[in-house]
């Protein structure tokens, strides 16, 4: 399951968790990230996590690796890899489990989800292997999800007599609607690329390349295209579109203008200006 995610202001920060990754176009600070609680650590999830950082940006010389579990500076750190070695709850450990057990360790992943799905920065899940289960909860709580076409996700609990508990039921019908998400959870289908694509549950779907990351690069790709916009309308962007798809049409128009209202008094919101008529790039500090 997820692990982490931490990055420097303007950076571009990753998660990979089984066959789908993260990538987060981190246009505030996030501190020193987000990290799984104390007991999901042990041997059911992972027992190692740790960050990968490359330097510096794309147009450098060329990428730098190195690990740490500390933040770099905005000039240094470009984009932050982190992964598990362990991907995944092992269902033969989890058969092992008393019913007392599971029901709290079910939580404890849950909430890690909701976490990433409440980062207040735009989020991508790439997913170029597998994604079932507890993969594919993880990918809903994104904002954006690109798949290769080999790839394959479902929300297969059905087949072990469970039901998605990782916001799977909840996440999935407000993706591609109520329909859809009850049939493919009721059949436990598993669904490639492209017909990911066609139901809606993925944005783009790209053919596999020999490096096997295509929907990596692409997602990527995309979190480029988000860095140079201002850090707090992307923040304040976020919020209003999640808050808003929950209420009715007249109290999300009323979450846009709060959340509008919040880039008014930002140095952001004059550098954008000023660059506008300088016909130059803005240079955003997230003010």
């Amino acid at each position: 399951m997820a692990a982490a995610v931490a990055a420097g202001p303007g950076a571009l920060g990753s998660l990979h968790a089984g066959g789908a990754r993260l990538v987060a176009a981190c246009s505030a600070w996030l501190c020193s990230g987000l990290r799984l609680p104390r007991s999901l650590a042990g041997r059911r999830v992972g027992p190692a996590i740790w960050a990968q950082g490359w330097v510096p940006a794309a147009g450098g010389p060329a990428p730098k690796r190195r690990y740490s579990s500390e933040m770099k500076t905005e000039d240094e750190l470009r984009v932050r890899h982190l992964e598990e070695e362990n991907r995944g709850a092992d269902l033969k450990e989890r058969a092992k489990m008393s019913s007392s057990e599971v029901g709290p360790f079910v939580s404890k992943i849950r909430a890690v989800i909701n976490d990433i799905a409440n980062l207040p920065v735009p989020t991508i899940a790439a997913i170029d292997g597998l994604a079932l289960g507890g993969g594919l909860e993880l990918a809903l709580a994104c904002d954006i999800r690109v798949a290769a076409s080999s790839a394959k996700m479902g929300l297969v609990e059905t087949k072990l007599a469970i039901i998605p508990g990782g916001g799977g039921t909840q996440r999935l019908p407000r993706a591609i609607g109520m329909s859809l998400a009850k049939e493919l959870i009721f059949s436990a289908r598993v669904l490639d690329g492209q017909e990911a694509k066609a139901v809606g549950l993925i944005s783009h779907v790209l053919e596999q390349n020999q490096e096997g990351d295509a929907a990596y690069r692409k997602a990527l790709d995309l979190a480029r295209e988000f860095l140079p916009q201002g850090p707090v309308a992307m923040r304040v962007a976020k919020l209003a579109i999640n808050q808003g798809m929950e209420v009715d049409l007249v109290t999300g128009l009323a979450i846009e203008e709060a959340c509008y209202a919040q880039t008014i008094p930002t140095k952001d919101r004059l550098e954008g200006l000023l660059a506008f008529k300088e016909k130059r790039p803005p240079r955003y500090k997230g003010e």
